[in-house]
């Protein structure tokens, strides 16, 4: 028997190790990911201001497994009726799969924004934002972030950041085409994320929706034309390649059919309670533990004779929520909202736990430092 995980991200990554632990030995489990090593997304952020980091939020995939095969290629399309998974370099037959391939970034057919702006999923795409604003540090100009969700605003907040550094004349602008920022979270949240966006400087603008994209200027829908020396595109997210660019829906047992599952980003999912998931690296987690319940139950099943067993249902009730902002932090944890050094520690404390729970505690303890200042030289 066969399993195949499909990305190797927060859902791939936790989906396969608790899968290594509980497997028969004589099930064959295949990790696919065209990347050799697993990204800490929630803080590729950091890279912008921080190059050096990029080794610590970067883990390499060998180092994470211990019986599952690697295979450094691109999935780019799955039959879930042949139970085929097509890659770069062939196709991959399986019994159950589980695509974790999470989001790319949604362009919502809007002129010129793809053309002239640059997301932030890889690490390639820090660097670039990196490489194309050190020049303006010096000339001045604006750079401006479209989204503010929050990616959108930590990314906003770094830049903020990296002027004040260098004391460079550098606007940052932040635009949202909803009447806040971070609109999807609770209205505390949201507060405190603006307050800390304003103190830091960023030119926050919301119920600003843009309509195109020349090379130097954005046109927003009421036809103001905004220049610009960087343009940094968060504004949504779509479904992976691989499944046509749609989020595939799924109800709470994350099935797209009896053999393939669907966790993380690349899912639009809907809980037990019949609540939408976020999109976001604790509902990948969690759901990939869900998951990883049902596989587990499943393949002891198989030869058995018996019914499948009755499938896991995902309950996603979040604890709280974290954002960087430049040096800052925003934290809610239940009804209370943190900011300042209370924050900081917490998201710090977040980052090195995941870090540690996938076996990377070098990386956590930098992480550690880098979030609160510390150093050890």
């Amino acid at each position: 028997m066969r399993i195949v995980v499909c990305g190797a991200g927060y859902a791939g990554v936790t989906l396969a190790r608790s899968l290594e632990r509980r497997l028969p030995e004589e099930t064959e489990l295949v990790v696919v990911d065209e990347r050799p090593y697993h990204l800490i997304q929630h803080e590729l952020h950091r890279v912008v201001r921080r190059p050096e980091l990029a080794e610590t939020i970067s883990v390499p995939l060998d180092s994470l497994f211990e019986r599952a095969t690697l295979r450094e290629t691109r999935v780019e399309a799955i039959d879930v009726d042949e139970r085929i998974i097509r890659c770069a370099d062939g196709e991959l037959e399986y019994d159950y799969a589980a695509i974790c391939l999470g989001a790319e970034t949604a362009y919502y057919g809007l002129p010129g924004v793809e053309e002239h702006s640059i997301p932030l999923k890889r690490l390639e795409h820090a660097r670039e934002i990196r490489e194309r604003v050190l020049p303006l540090l010096d000339s001045g100009g604006r750079a401006v972030v479209g989204g503010a969700g929050l990616s959108g605003v930590q990314v906003a907040g770094e830049l903020a950041a990296l002027a004040r550094e260098e004391a460079a004349p550098l606007d940052v602008t932040l635009l949202e085409r909803f009447d806040n920022v971070a609109p999807n979270f609770p209205a505390n949240f949201r507060t405190a994320v603006a307050e800390e966006l304003e103190e830091r400087g960023v030119d926050l603008r919301t119920e600003t929706a843009v309509r195109r994209t020349t090379a130097d200027a954005i046109e927003t829908a009421d036809g103001e034309a905004i220049p610009y020396g960087l343009f940094v595109w968060t504004g949504g997210i779509r479904g992976p390649d691989a499944l046509g660019g749609r989020r595939s829906p799924v109800r709470s047992d994350l099935r797209l059919d009896s053999r393939t599952f669907a966790v993380g980003d690349a899912a639009k999912a809907v809980d037990r309670d019949g609540e939408a998931v976020p999109a976001s690296a604790q509902a990948a987690i969690r759901g990939a533990r869900v998951v990883a319940d049902s596989l587990v139950a499943l393949v002891e099943s198989e030869g058995s004779g018996g019914f499948d067993p009755r499938p896991e249902r995902f309950g996603f009730d979040s604890p709280g929520w974290l954002v960087s902002v430049g040096d800052g932090a925003v934290a809610q944890v239940g009804p209370s909202v943190l900011r300042g050094r209370a924050a900081l520690a917490l998201k710090a404390s977040v980052g090195a736990g995941y870090l540690s729970s996938v076996g990377a505690v070098r990386n956590a303890v930098d992480l550690v430092d880098e979030e609160l200042g510390i150093d050890r030289s």
